[in-house]
């Protein structure tokens, strides 16, 4: 289809005839000059399809565009104090476990009771003979006749341990093992497994178990230096005090580097870490855990100037650095 033109400049096709007689003295009657050239008007056409006018509206557009972008407000970057406060929104319209239940999770597959046991025909020629006698728990009496009649043997006492390799190798008080026959241990999901002593720290008064038997999906706990520790510092203990359990109390680390002696005098146990969290006959041999359920200590000793023994406020843990040493673990 022809473009039409944008504008015309063409002039009129008629022409001036002038006819002269035979004589040729003038012009024709009838005839006459030719006026004057007029210059004609330009005549603009902007029609739909004329590409001046599409380029024009094109660049009023862009120039429409431009202003609504110019005048729109800018989006905020988002700072750190917007996603604390985001974060901290979310903290209070969600209801979170607790750091001491947290904690509890943490270190709950780890964590073992531990049962020791000693011959029926042993109690009769020394009824001293019995294991526990530093904090292990003593439900059951020790008199042969109370015992199982078709058992040759008689619970002495129930402690706690803690799994710190999984291939069964567990940290326990010594004086909850010492002088028994057999030992016993219970892993989180009720598997039973004979255990036996594999080595000892007498100073620290710490023991190593090798279970027999160990769970599929065996966890050992995580341990974590004391380098950092610091009166104030929450802490949970984890056991089986009087045997009921597994049992976790709170409380903070006391202080560092106590010294211990037990009961009897027999023995001085130093470098301790004191806390508060409820400590009872039964909890020896059981981790004190971080609020992050890593390991800094091993429940040995609660502080009682009478005769009960039990958990006035001041208990004792060693450090897992000399715990994990009982083991032959490197230091961290």
């Amino acid at each position: 289809m022809r473009r039409p033109a944008l504008y015309s400049t063409s002039r009129s096709s008629r022409t001036t005839e002038t006819r002269f007689s035979g004589g040729g003295d003038g012009p024709v009657a009838g005839t006459q000059p030719a006026p004057p050239a007029v210059a004609r008007r330009r005549r603009f056409s902007f029609e739909a399809s004329s590409p001046r006018l599409l380029w024009a509206a094109i660049l009023l557009l862009a120039i429409a565009l431009t202003a609504s972008f110019a005048l729109r407000p800018m989006q905020r970057k988002l700072t750190q104090d917007d996603i604390n406060a985001a974060v901290l929104k979310t903290l209070e319209t969600e209801v979170l476990p607790s750091e001491y239940a947290r904690a509890y999770e943490n270190i709950r597959p780890s964590v073992v009771r531990v049962v020791s046991y000693v011959k029926k025909s042993r109690l009769k020629e020394d009824p001293d003979a019995k294991a526990g006698k530093g904090g292990a728990a003593k439900p059951k009496p020790l008199d042969p006749a109370a015992a199982d009649p078709n058992s040759d043997e008689v619970e002495a006492g129930v402690g706690t341990g803690v799994v710190i390799v999984d291939k069964g190798i567990i940290l326990t008080n010594l004086h909850v093992v010492s002088g028994s026959d057999r030992v016993e241990v219970i892993f989180h999901d009720g598997l039973k497994s004979p255990a036996h002593i594999t080595g000892v720290q007498t100073e620290n008064d710490l023991a190593v178990l090798q279970a027999a038997k160990i769970p599929d999906d065996m966890i050992a706990a995580t341990m974590r230096s004391t380098s950092d520790l610091r009166p104030g510092d929450r802490v949970l203990a984890v056991g089986y005090p009087f045997g009921i359990g597994p049992s976790a109390s709170g409380g903070v680390v006391s202080g560092l580097g106590r010294v211990f002696r037990s009961p009897e005098g027999k023995q001085e146990m130093k470098n301790l870490i004191q806390f508060d969290a409820a400590a009872n006959p039964g909890n020896s041999g059981g981790p004190l855990v971080t609020m992050d359920g890593e390991v800094v200590g091993i429940v040995t000793a609660i502080l009682n100037p009478t005769p009960a023994r039990t958990f006035l406020g001041i208990a004792f843990a060693v450090p897992i650095e000399n715990a994990a040493a009982a083991a032959g673990l490197p230091p961290f």
